[in-house]
């Protein structure tokens, strides 16, 4: 077993190498230049049409746009908002949080060029509900169904891993190590609270990470804010320790730039999803008019994921000094950081937060795995199988140690990108005409808007 263990991490290094990292990153910025900086021009009408009703009422969907955008940051923001971002600090030092921000910036462009093609090419299924992403563009689109099958095999196993079995894992281990309870009473807790909420589908995933996601992303800012304004003098000098060592070479590890570049760029990769084509398949179930409207609320997931929630570990880190410690571990830096400001309640905001965090990610995942196996095996009465399958692991995860499933979950995950990515760069034309459409009925409604204030 040790020896697999072993073999698969080389397998997952060589595909989360230089090689994918440039072609996700690539991709972004081809995008961006395709759809004209769309992610400056147009965010703050997409952070507006987050919380817009006037569209999502009487269009086709299963879910509003809000909850289409909460059920895919429920899967996103998850461990790697904490540990993941602690990570890349500890292994290519401070300036590791800038390239993972310029990853998000480009991967903005991707997630909104995902959410348009989603949304453009889904279909509705044996049930009547919405069903969408990469491997309905890839297969109606770009007319590859090998792609497509490829893309939900890989979907489907990556779901139990690091969508549920690895996510289980850290929220039992946060419990009892903060809280001391049993991680087979976390397990089974975490096991029955995850069935009453995916046994009822989308609609029911929906209503829960509608609530679910801005109460822990409000709770995790507000400690990171406190942090912040008790602590003003010192925010402005860790933005300059980040931006310097982005490009001083001064990374922790090793010492080399190319450490800083490649793991921020590869944990904000891993945060945001964006080119991993996992949050389209929620961004398919939205009721929208037009393709584009759902792409511009999708686009704000990377914002919040990185910008906000990421930012916030990641400062917190840089602020406290504490990732200079050598015995220190990655995986208890954030907890150190923020018990440096908080003193005891440090821990207990982060282990909250982690538990929150991993917890809606089995939700969100648990949705997107399904809509990959409904891709392959078309009997709806198969379809509680693989639900009842996922709930089983959650308790699974909760007890043992996983560090093969998450190896293997990583293959997966890059192994789910790459025919993403091939989709995404084949059907871009499409993406060009789809933001044609969004700008000029924006323009369309803001002037008829004007003239109606004129009356």
């Amino acid at each position: 077993m040790e020896k697999l263990n072993e073999f698969l991490g080389h397998v997952s290094s060589f595909l989360w190498g230089i090689p994918l990292l440039i072609l996700i990153v690539g991709t972004g910025i081809y995008l961006t230049i395709r759809v004209g900086f769309l992610q400056v021009r147009l965010l703050p009408t997409a952070l507006k049409l987050v919380f817009s009703k006037n569209h999502d009422k009487s269009a086709e969907g299963d879910i509003t746009q809000f909850q289409a955008l909460t059920t895919a940051l429920a899967a996103t923001v998850g461990t790697g908002n904490i540990v993941g971002v602690a990570t890349a600090v500890v292994l290519g030092g401070p300036g590791a949080i800038f390239w993972m921000w310029l990853s998000a910036f480009f991967g903005m462009a991707t997630k909104y060029s995902e959410a348009i093609l989603a949304v453009r090419f889904r279909v509705k299924d044996a049930n009547g509900q919405m069903a969408g992403g990469p491997m309905y563009y890839l297969e109606h689109g770009l007319k590859q169904k090998w792609l497509a099958v490829l893309f939900a095999i890989f979907g489907a196993i990556a779901a139990f891993g690091i969508g549920n079995g690895t996510q289980s894992n850290s929220v039992a281990g946060a419990v009892k190590s903060t809280f001391g309870l049993d991680t087979w009473i976390t397990g089974i807790i975490l096991t029955i609270f995850t069935a009453l909420v995916i046994l009822g589908g989308i609609k029911s995933i929906g209503n829960v990470t509608a609530i679910f996601v801005p109460v822990m992303a409000l709770f995790y800012l507000l400690a990171g804010l406190i942090v912040m304004i008790t602590n003003i003098t010192a925010v402005p000098d860790a933005f300059a320790t980040i931006f310097k060592m982005a490009f001083s070479g001064e990374a922790a590890a090793g010492g080399a730039i190319g450490a800083a570049i490649r793991y921020g760029i590869a944990r904000g990769v891993f945060s945001n999803e964006a080119g991993l084509g996992s949050a389209p398949i929620a961004a398919a179930a939205a009721k929208t008019d037009l393709p584009g409207r759902q792409a511009l609320v999708s686009m704000t997931q990377v914002f919040i994921d990185t910008f906000i929630i990421c930012s916030i570990t990641g400062v917190t880190i840089v602020m406290s000094g504490l990732y200079k410690d050598p015995n220190l571990p990655a995986n208890e830096l954030t907890s150190a950081a923020f018990g440096h400001f908080l003193g005891d309640w440090g821990p207990i905001v982060v282990a909250i937060g982690l538990i929150f965090f991993a917890s809606s990610t089995i939700f969100g995942w648990a949705y997107y795995g399904e809509k990959c196996f409904q891709y392959l095996f078309k009997s709806p009465s198969l379809l509680i199988v693989y639900r009842i399958a996922f709930v089983i692991m959650v308790f699974i995860g909760s007890v043992v140690s996983l560090d093969l499933i998450w190896t293997f979950s990583d293959i997966t995950n890059a192994l789910m990108a790459i025919p993403n990515l091939i989709g995404l760069l084949g059907l871009s034309g499409v993406v060009v005409y789809e933001t044609k459409r969004i700008q000029d009925k924006l323009k369309e409604e803001k002037l008829a808007k004007q003239a109606g204030k004129s009356i």
